[in-house]
């Protein structure tokens, strides 16, 4: 029997193996001519448009703070004290470091008397007790301060409250221990053309009970 001839013009069919490899060639061709292009225009490859783009600061480079302008003055207040001729010889004398270099001084900012910067309110206390043995109030003035209020009568200590001065007092009677005053006062100032005036006072009894209960017997 003869075999099956194929017509004239008709090519034989091609092994897949062949085909595979015909594609490879073709797509690595391809490939090439991408990497030319790309080298001949100067090009990374992966992107044209310069390198990518960073928000973060980078290292050791410092970014200044916003400037802050604050009306808190910077006062040494122990030599303002000492500096101050208003300030009774007493309480200097008594202004001492009770630990190191620690003053029983507290200090305190705000607005008192209309000024373009904080006032001061500086309480002196003694170091065992930290009873108040001086209340003073210094007003900046051209980069000066101004003693505008004192009080000396022990216990005394000032606070401000709501842009008013506040001063507390302990109130002694004849005989009163030191632990066990009669009552205290609450006086309130206010700061009126160009001086502190009295606008509210409060007195307050305290009770002798504490005091006047003798101590219970010691059971045998």
């Amino acid at each position: 029997m003869r075999g099956l001839d194929a017509g004239p013009g008709t090519e034989p069919p091609r092994a897949p193996g062949a085909l595979k490899a015909a594609i490879t060639a073709v797509a690595v061709i391809a490939a090439l001519g991408l990497l030319v292009s790309a080298c001949a225009s100067g090009g990374t490859g992966a992107r044209d448009e310069g390198p990518a783009r960073s928000d973060s600061v980078s290292v050791g480079a410092v970014t200044p703070a916003p400037s802050q302008s604050s009306a808190e003055p910077s006062v040494d207040a122990v030599q303002l004290l000492k500096a101050d001729p208003e300030v009774s010889a007493a309480v200097k004398r008594d202004l001492q470091p009770c630990v190191a270099d620690e003053y029983p001084v507290d200090v305190s900012y705000g607005r008192l008397t209309g000024g373009a910067v904080d006032d001061i309110v500086v309480n002196v206390l003694t170091c065992g007790d930290a009873v108040g043995v001086g209340s003073y109030v210094y007003r900046g003035q051209g980069g000066e301060y101004e003693n505008v209020f004192k009080a000396e009568e022990p216990p005394v200590y000032a606070e401000i409250d709501r842009g008013d001065l506040v001063v507390t007092q302990q109130v002694y009677e004849k005989g009163d221990p030191v632990e066990f005053p009669s009552g205290e006062e609450v006086i309130t100032y206010s700061w009126i053309s160009g001086h502190f005036m009295e606008q509210d006072r409060n007195h307050s009894d305290y009770s002798k009970v504490t005091e006047s209960v003798p101590p219970s017997p010691a059971e045998d």
